[in-house]
């Protein structure tokens, strides 16, 4: 990711760790997604842990710069021994919960072992848990209409969402504000300039087709003027073939509105134009020239 991306991902991040929870149960379960053990870096993530009332060592957690900031609590039964890693396992009661408290326990989740990419554009959002909890978390994600893929990446469970519309959703549903606006605009600047850039590219491809069919039909008109053949074929064909000389930059359409005639009537006689002009009079191929033999 560029330094740009990095900071807006970073202060995404900032931005969900600074929500202060008002319900109770939101609260419990957005300790319960950090985890019994949670090992950050971020000073928001580690003072989000201390206002949702976590057992913490003061001095740990304003400890030497770069160093990891760490907020205990004690250990879960059911977190196995995987320190260091929020675990789905942690007591929190998914199937009883309303979907708020969901939300609000995914949140912390993300802050605790979540991840956001915005590298070169594409949206990339995952979760690092346990190998056995990765498809139970994409199970509760498909159920809040958020499906992800998962997969086990060197002993770990990854459960991911590639999908742009679905980070975002995510995001919106676990409180962003400002920087999800920003994301948002940055998203629909770079679908606006794919749009353009194909529009200009298609648009340049149409040019050069046209640029190339006006220069072999104005050939052919003038070898069909300078041997005779043009006076003797149909008014129309005539007709078009003025009006090519005349408007050689103009399209199929422009020159049968120019003309009074259908375009399909234009586009024949220009036809019969280039295909005369690929044969003599008496009706035979035009043989290729040959090379004349060098001077030795």
């Amino acid at each position: 990711m560029t330094g740009t991306e990095r900071d807006l991902a970073a202060a995404l991040r900032h931005e969900l760790a600074a929500i202060d929870p008002a319900r109770s149960c939101d609260r419990a379960a957005e300790s319960a997604g950090l985890g019994s053990r949670l090992s950050t870096r971020e000073a928001a993530v580690a003072r989000l842990a201390v206002r949702l009332g976590r057992g913490t060592d003061r001095r740990r957690l304003l400890g030497a710069r770069g160093r990891p900031k760490t907020v205990r609590t004690e250990p879960d039964p059911g977190v196995g021994p995987e320190a260091g890693v929020a675990a789905v396992a942690t007591p929190f009661d998914w199937d009883g919960s309303r979907d708020h408290c969901r939300i609000a326990y995914l949140r912390g989740l993300f802050l605790a072992v979540g991840s956001l990419s915005l590298a070169g554009g594409r949206t990339h959002l995952e979760f690092v848990v346990p190998a056995s909890a990765a498809p139970i978390l994409a199970d509760r994600l498909a159920a809040l209409e958020l499906p992800a893929s998962w997969r086990v990446r060197r002993g770990r469970g990854v459960v991911t969402w590639k999908s742009a519309e679905l980070v975002v959703t995510f995001l919106r549903r676990a409180g962003a504000g400002p920087m999800l606006l920003e994301l948002e605009a940055r998203q629909v600047s770079r679908a606006m300039r794919g749009d353009l850039n194909r529009v200009l590219n298609a648009e340049s491809a149409n040019l050069h087709r046209i640029v190339a069919a006006a220069g072999r039909q104005l050939a052919a008109i003038d070898l069909l003027d300078g041997d005779g053949r043009l006076a003797e074929q149909l008014h129309v064909v005539r007709v078009v073939a003025e009006g090519r000389r005349l408007t050689p930059e103009a399209t199929l359409s422009e020159l049968a509105e120019r003309l009074d005639l259908h375009r399909s009537a234009v586009q024949r006689a220009l036809d019969r134009i280039e295909r005369l002009a690929l044969h003599p009079a008496d009706g035979r191929p035009r043989a290729a020239r040959r090379p004349r033999p060098s001077l030795a």
